[in-house]
């Protein structure tokens, strides 16, 4: 096979590839349908950003740039696509953001031609991920981000690490702005814009963290209202969904994605995380917030959401299920979602995948299911008194 035929066979496995179709799996527990394909891997990304096509400087046909990953992606609803803003990672280990668009937010994901060019804050940042995005009120689209550098403070420690929330804003996901990183007493990975003022106020989900890795002192998620996000700074915060002891969100927790608005309160889609024998195990967990003070948790079912099944629990990060966009179909007069939810997650670090629900669905999810009563008594009564309520249900 010569050269031009090599190029014209692997343009037809990755076109192969990219038109697979998706279906959702069978039995699954009726909050949600996860989908059988995930939607976006290294191989999804373009043969471009991967292989130089000129014969004459490389004749074997040999990939010069490989992806290892796409992941945590911040999702949006665009121009009647359904996009996504991935984190992709190299070989590299340098991870990126780029566009994923799908006609139908199941299947058929394409990225745009080019990954996003990010400005840099005043100090450039080794390494930027797991982009947030929020439609604000004031007319912006915001991303916010883990920003992390080498911690200079200890320069024979090459795992030292600083964490800060970068931000960004565009009006078309192709120009950003990159404002000041959000500046806070504490180290923090995961941060979350607010998509409406509040008390004339920006207001941010965090997680405090002592250390790069370790939370120490943070107690759970957080809330903090800021002036002016031009130039972020958090002067207070407080912890509006704590951690607690042998649950899911005992070693960490922290926001996914900007909450759903709803008539019966703010749905929230998280990530807890626990220590097992085998590493940290990261699962999804949801809870709701009033309209009227997004601050005050209304609702907690115990437990967790989504976690990896099958194949999910096997990539660069074994046991971990993550999400930091879903996307809202719908939405009325009074800026309430209604109708589909996609929401979108990596398994493992490796991969990203869609599950599918409603706002009404999710919504009665968290209404209607019993939270952690945090002790195995007070689990095993209700489990019988969900027993006894089938044994007379008519």
């Amino acid at each position: 096979m010569d050269f031009q035929e090599k190029v014209k066979a692997l343009r037809a496995h990755h076109e192969e590839l990219l038109t697979r179709k998706n279906e959702p799996i069978e039995w699954g527990n009726g909050i949600y349908d996860k989908w059988k394909n995930p939607i976006l891997t290294a191989e999804h990304t373009p043969l471009e950003w991967r292989y130089d096509f000129c014969e004459q400087d490389n004749p074997y046909l040999m990939q010069r740039i490989m992806m290892n990953a796409t992941l945590n992606s911040g999702a949006i609803k665009w121009q009647g696509k359904y996009c996504l803003v991935v984190r992709v990672e190299g070989a590299d280990r340098k991870s990126f953001f780029a566009v994923a668009e799908s006609p139908n937010g199941v299947d058929n994901f394409r990225f745009w031609d080019e990954p996003i060019t990010m400005p840099d804050d005043v100090i450039p940042a080794t390494n930027i991920y797991d982009m947030r995005i929020t439609r604000h009120e004031d007319g912006w689209i915001y991303g916010v981000f883990c920003a992390e550098r080498h911690d200079d403070s200890q320069p024979g420690n090459l795992s030292a690490a600083t964490a800060t929330a970068g931000i960004a804003r565009t009006k078309d996901l192709k120009t950003w702005e990159r404002l000041p990183d959000l500046k806070t007493k504490s180290q923090q990975r995961n941060v979350v814009l607010h998509p409406e003022f509040v008390d004339g106020k920006y207001a941010f989900y965090t997680r405090p963290q002592d250390g790069f890795i370790d939370t120490g002192s943070g107690g759970g998620i957080g809330w903090a209202l800021v002036d002016d996000i031009t130039h972020a700074e958090v002067k207070e915060e407080k912890i509006i969904n704590a951690r607690h002891y042998h649950t899911i969100t005992e070693v960490k927790n922290g926001e996914g994605p900007h909450p759903i608005k709803t008539p019966k309160g703010w749905l929230h889609l998280a990530h807890g995380v626990r220590a097992t024998a085998d590493g940290l195990r990261y699962v999804l967990y949801m809870y709701m917030t009033s309209l009227e003070d997004p601050t005050k948790v209304i609702a907690q079912p115990g437990g967790f959401f989504l976690v990896p099944q099958g194949d999910e629990y096997l990539g660069d990060v074994m046991n971990v299920a993550f999400a930091n966009g879903w996307i809202a179909d719908e939405e009325d007069s009074e800026h309430y979602s209604s109708g589909k939810v996609f929401i979108y997650y990596a398994s493992a670090d490796t991969r990203m995948h869609v599950a599918t629900s409603t706002v009404d669905k999710l919504v009665d999810y968290c209404m209607n299911t019993p939270e952690d009563g945090l002790y195995t008594a007070a689990s095993v009564e209700t489990i019988k008194k969900l027993v006894a309520k089938n044994r007379n249900c008519k």
